[in-house]
């Protein structure tokens, strides 16, 4: 590996059509980087945010991703790498739910959240780091899991399952790509205003969360602003966390669970 400081020209985003990805390829544009952008089915909210890392005198490159597809998605990482002339920092974004109770849940279900969140990352993130390391530059690579890698939802037994297991995942590659000068590690959002959770384009700051201690779900900006740490030379020390970016929701889990007045929960 080369003796020369981390010096990040590169990245790739998945998911990066909306929300946490957008805001995450804008933020790593402003840091200077070209930018590998990535859709699964919103092809014009990936143009979109192409559009804005050129505005900011970066080049972008779209490609579709579908992360279900394992050889796919290995393709569609190389041919993104090859466009951008390398891939210093990799961010796997994609990821989706189910809403499914554990009851309820069929296999066919269970098998496409698995893919998506963990199976199809697992195929990423090796991609992205076989080449980081026969570049010898070091590199990045961060995941964007939730706060579900360490606490569990109802409704939500293959997310969970999925999260947890990229949770275990990275931390593994960081034991293992430290040697190639790669840091590994997740970034664990709580309740953002995204399309994900049908609060898009809303300002956070007008919701009312109660069990948060900040009291409002995240902004996307302030995932995409961790992430951009996690992504430069500054974050050089920092390796196999798991940094959750939820406003003090995990906090809350004793406090919550002597408050809660119905049953309500049990819903998902």
């Amino acid at each position: 590996m080369s003796d020369a400081p981390f010096a990040p020209q590169t990245a790739i985003v998945t998911g990066s059509d909306s929300g946490i990805g957008r805001a995450t390829a804008v933020a790593l544009a402003k840091a200077g980087m070209d930018v590998g952008i990535t859709w699964h089915s919103d092809q014009k909210g990936a143009e979109e945010t192409a559009e804005e890392v050129r505005g900011l005198g970066r080049k972008a490159v779209v490609h579709q991703l579908d992360t279900t597809d394992v050889r796919g998605t290995s393709a569609a990482v190389d041919e993104l790498a090859e466009e951008l002339g390398g891939v210093d920092v990799f961010v796997n974004n994609s990821g989706t739910g189910d809403g499914t109770k554990f009851l309820d849940l069929d296999y066919e279900t269970w098998m496409s959240t698995l893919d998506t969140n963990l199976n199809g990352a697992f195929v990423a993130m090796q991609t992205a780091a076989r080449r980081m390391v026969k570049a010898g530059r070091g590199g990045r690579i961060i995941a964007v899991t939730s706060v579900h890698e360490f606490q569990p939802r109802v409704g939500a037994s293959a997310y969970d399952a999925s999260k947890h297991g990229l949770g275990g995942l990275i931390k593994t590659m960081a034991l293992e790509l430290a040697e190639h000068g790669i840091t590994a590690n997740n970034v664990a959002p709580g309740e953002i205003a995204t399309p994900m959770t049908g609060q898009e384009d809303e300002d956070p700051t007008t919701k009312d969360r109660p069990g948060v201690p900040l009291g409002r779900p995240g902004d996307a900006r302030e995932i995409a602003a961790v992430i951009a740490f996690l992504a430069s030379p500054a974050s050089s020390y920092v390796n196999g966390a798991s940094w959750p970016v939820d406003g003090g929701m995990l906090q809350m889990g004793p406090q919550a669970g002597s408050h809660i007045t119905s049953n309500d929960w049990r819903e998902s």
